[in-house]
């Protein structure tokens, strides 16, 4: 879920449209290659102007917003995966001969996909653009499905499952940046809250659904419903979602007006960059380790987001334990009791204005304490993350120690909303903050925060219905909330002392 890694190249672009010059107009003078005394400038091709057709944010807007839906889905389609498959185990571990441990590697493999894929695939879209990466992430997560459907044994599943979340990866990497390119700042909220939130709630919903399917028929229909998904998607992003990376839009300008013109001086700020796509996936790859190495914000906020990442998904299966254990639910049962944190996670969406209005008026303080007018601190971004905080280890307590057989199932469900509450309003604060302290270093800070995530959501579901077992679910869950305790500080510290921090930061933000 580690949204806009692209943001570096895209802030390098905002700073260029900002400053450039007026509208190339082919009867100019400037067409004419005898002309000498024309600065390289004067032919950097840039937008005719604000209003220039070929500019994606002049789009219409119910275009804009059926390209963001359609991204959203395909983010909601990945992360729907990961978690749909956890509905599948009592069916593969009896046509496998395999212990649920084992079939959990399928969820470890999926996850690991996902954290590893934005390095390589989040510089390729700086160079190719959003729509080619796109293309080619559905083909291949289609491809990959296959080999899931048909397994006849373990390691396929797995080894299919590691390339399926590596293609998918790509929605997690560069869609964010999609949004950023159909919407003017001063419009970008709205979009990216929906965009934002595919990524929860995909996870949430697959076991609701997975439920039902694998109640009521064989496993690998739990593929095929993906393939039909997946194909019918690749359709829409064929015919209805162009490319919309500004830099690459530009080149193609660029190349049109050579033709044209037959003067080969006219060239975009992207034919001009230097270093190479093996060259940016290395930076890709190293920096995000850097700034986890350097920065104390960058460690411990990413540390706070991966225990949450993790619990979400021990959650997959723990809750079977649990409800089966206390309650005898059946399988489309235990899916159903998901909704919990689905209703969480909406209504921290839904919670959004009141936290903008407090950043506004955080922003007003600031203006009459003789900041600037319009200036803000990042720390001005966490106080959804103080208040999930909180919420975390509130509801982990509230659903371990309601979790015996003689309370109603609905109480432990409403303290696993909670937990998804305090969740994306942590998630939403770490994420807006690392953007806003790291301008710079976003897609790096971003990707730093979606490798540590990728490594706790793979890993805490080996252990999970193991440690629900041996330690009772009352316990169990309250080691999770201990841990989350032991975090819950963070946000506020920084809230208070992140601008003398980032003082003596390398690469924040001073």
């Amino acid at each position: 879920m580690a949204v806009g890694q692209d943001l570096e190249a895209q802030h390098r672009v905002d700073n260029s449209e900002a400053s450039s010059p007026e509208k190339i107009s082919l009867e100019s003078p400037l067409d004419d290659p005898t002309e000498c005394n024309d600065s390289e400038e004067d032919f950097e091709v840039r937008w005719d102007d604000h209003n220039d057709p070929a500019n994606p944010q002049n789009k219409s807007k119910l275009h804009r917003w059926f390209i963001i839906c359609v991204v959203s889905i395909g983010t909601f389609c990945v992360t729907y995966t990961s978690s749909v498959y956890t509905t599948t185990y009592d069916q593969i571990t009896k046509e496998f001969h395999i212990s649920e441990t084992v079939a959990t590697l399928g969820l470890t493999s999926f996850v690991c996909g996902l954290g590893l894929g934005p390095a390589l695939l989040a510089p390729l879209s700086e160079f190719y653009g959003r729509r080619p990466i796109y293309l080619c992430s559905l083909v291949f997560f289609l491809i990959w499905l296959i080999p899931s459907a048909v397994a006849r044994n373990i390691q396929t599943m797995i080894i299919a499952r590691f390339f399926n979340g590596l293609a998918g990866s790509a929605f997690l990497s560069v869609a964010g940046g999609t949004v950023r390119d159909l919407f003017a700042r001063n419009e970008l909220q709205a979009p990216m809250m929906v965009y934002s939130a595919s990524p929860f709630l995909g996870p949430a919903l697959g076991p609701a659904i997975g439920g039902f399917i694998n109640q009521f028929a064989n496993w690998r229909w739990t593929f095929y419903t993906l393939m039909i998904w997946t194909g019918t998607l690749l359709i829409c992003f064929i015919f209805f979602v162009p490319e919309t990376y500004h830099p690459v839009l530009l080149r193609d300008k660029a190349v049109r007006l050579r033709k044209e013109t037959g003067n080969h001086r006219f060239q975009a700020p992207l034919e001009k960059i230097t270093h190479s796509v093996l060259d940016s996936v290395l930076m890709s790859c190293t920096r995000p380790l850097k700034l986890l190495y350097y920065e104390h914000m960058v460690l411990n906020l990413c540390l706070f987001s991966a225990l949450l990442m993790g619990i979400l998904y021990l959650f997959f299966g723990a809750f079977g334990v649990v409800f089966v254990g206390s309650h005898q639910f059946q399988l489309w049962q235990v899916g159903l009791t998901f909704l919990g944190i689905f209703v969480g996670m909406i209504v921290a969406i839904a919670l959004d204005p009141i936290f903008s209005r407090n950043y506004q008026n955080l922003v007003r303080q600031r203006e009459a304490q003789g900041g600037e007018p319009g200036g803000s601190e990042p720390e001005f971004r966490l106080p959804p993350a103080i208040v999930g905080s909180v919420l975390v280890p509130v509801g982990l307590f509230f659903f371990g120690w309601t979790s015996y057989k003689s309370v109603h199932w609905i109480v432990p469900i409403i303290g696993s909303g909670i937990f998804g509450l305090g969740e994306v309003l942590l998630f939403s604060g770490i994420f807006t903050f690392l953007v806003d302290a790291y301008p710079t270093y976003a897609a790096s800070a971003l990707a730093a925060n979606s490798l540590v995530r990728s490594c706790f959501g793979a890993s805490f579901p080996l252990f999970g219905n193991q440690m629900y077992e041996r330690l009772g679910y009352q316990w169990a869950s309250s080691l999770l909330a201990f841990l989350s305790l032991l975090m819950m500080p963070f946000p506020y510290i920084f809230y208070k002392y992140g601008k003398r921090i980032r003082a003596n930061s390398r690469h924040a933000k001073s």
